[in-house]
């Protein structure tokens, strides 16, 4: 690491959070510890947008709090449970399908419908049905409002499906929203309580290999609870089980990542231990590992295929990996590829932005078009 890098830490200056792990190896401290707060800077017009753009969606999730109650309001017709939970899966698919703005259209209408069905059925299995119905819907939007960063909201919608599935008694369905919680955590920068939250979870749901094997779904949930930590030396010690477990499983399991938003097999822990080598900054070691079969398209006949957010932030990590080595052409080449497939997403990835803008900064020729549109695609400047 260079002394600029390092003198730019200390003044506090905004560095990628792999940098900020790789000094706090050095250090021997935890990446959170180098995290310090500070006061917000100023609030610039795109937050004014996106406070008109989500006010009904900020008014279902956090309506006002008086001296009356402030539960949802029954509606004179029976509700019905079961093709309103069609309806949040629906909603499920356009969101993977980077169909924002109609997730965006269809969420308040979802809540209110479903503060509405847990007031009507107010006890017995039609109130557990209820419960789970508005646990789901409260994961989509928990889903949604974390890809745009939109985090106070996101925590509000993620707490409350936890809580839900939880009064509902359904384990998998509250661990799937811890897995959406951890997201959260880790985009907030906030390490250790993600790390804390999805060891206690991993411990609670998954299962044990001495075991019978259990349902795919709850395979998915439990093991991928570990995966996505972000500092490389506590999730070492969980890769040999998780590594084993996919052997075991032997094929990606993605039948319920629609209610469950969770795959797990073989392809997903090979692409987590590309990025443990991203976080730690090998990126040699990406490049290497993503032109192994193993992760390419050609091996998905036998293993399955990952789910499109799995396979997308992959090949950000090598798009990421290529203009750390140099290959700016193969960078390019995966941000384009990442384009064609997910154009909405691209544009929320911060990582996209700064892999751009190393293209930028190493370009030693005059910028090609390609390279130029990707910039503008992005808002980089450079």
């Amino acid at each position: 690491m260079s002394p600029g890098t390092v003198r730019k830490v200390e003044q506090g200056g905004t560095v990628r959070m792999e940098t900020l792990h790789t000094l706090a190896r050095a250090l021997e401290v935890t990446t959170a510890t180098l995290l310090a707060p500070d006061a917000p800077q100023p609030v610039g017009r795109t937050e004014d947008r996106n406070r008109v753009n989500l006010i009904e969606l900020r008014a279902a999730l956090t309506p006002p709090v008086g001296l009356a109650d402030a539960g949802g309001e029954a509606g004179d017709e029976e509700p019905n449970v079961r093709r309103f939970r069609r309806a949040v899966h629906d909603g499920a698919v356009l969101y993977h399908s980077d169909s924002y703005k109609s997730v965006a259209s269809q969420l308040p209408g979802l809540l209110r419908d479903a503060n509405s069905a847990v007031a009507y059925y107010d006890n017995g299995e039609e109130h557990r049905q209820a419960l789970l119905a508005r646990a789901e819907a409260l994961q989509l939007a928990g889903r949604y409002l974390t890809q745009v960063r939109q985090y106070d909201l996101g925590y509000t919608a993620l707490a409350g499906a936890i809580t839900d599935a939880r009064r509902a008694t359904d384990t998998l369905t509250a661990a799937s929203g811890v897995i959406g919680m951890c997201w959260l955590l880790l985009r907030q920068g906030r390490l250790d309580e993600a790390e804390t939250l999805a060891a206690q979870t991993a411990d609670i749901i998954e299962p044990r290999l001495s075991r019978p094997p259990p349902t795919n779904a709850r395979r998915g949930a439990g093991w991928h609870c570990g995966l996505r930590l972000p500092q490389a030396e506590t999730t070492a010690p969980r890769r040999p089980a998780t590594t084993t477990a996919a052997s075991a499983v032997g094929r990606e399991h993605t039948g319920s990542f629609f209610r469950h938003w969770t795959t797990f097999g073989p392809l997903t822990v090979g692409m987590k231990g590309v990025e443990d080598a991203m976080v730690v900054g090998d990126a040699r070691t990406v490049v290497r590992k993503a032109g192994e079969d193993a992760l390419s398209p050609k091996a998905w006949k036998s293993t399955g295929r990952p789910s499109d957010d799995n396979w997308n932030r992959h090949r950000m990590d090598v798009a990421r990996a290529h203009a750390r080595t140099g290959d700016l052409t193969a960078a390019m080449h995966e941000l384009a590829g990442v384009r064609r497939a997910s154009p909405q997403w691209l544009q929320h990835q911060h990582v996209a932005a700064e892999t751009v803008q190393e293209i930028l900064k190493k370009r030693k020729r005059t910028l090609t078009a390609e390279m130029r549109d990707m910039a503008s695609y992005l808002g980089v400047v450079g």
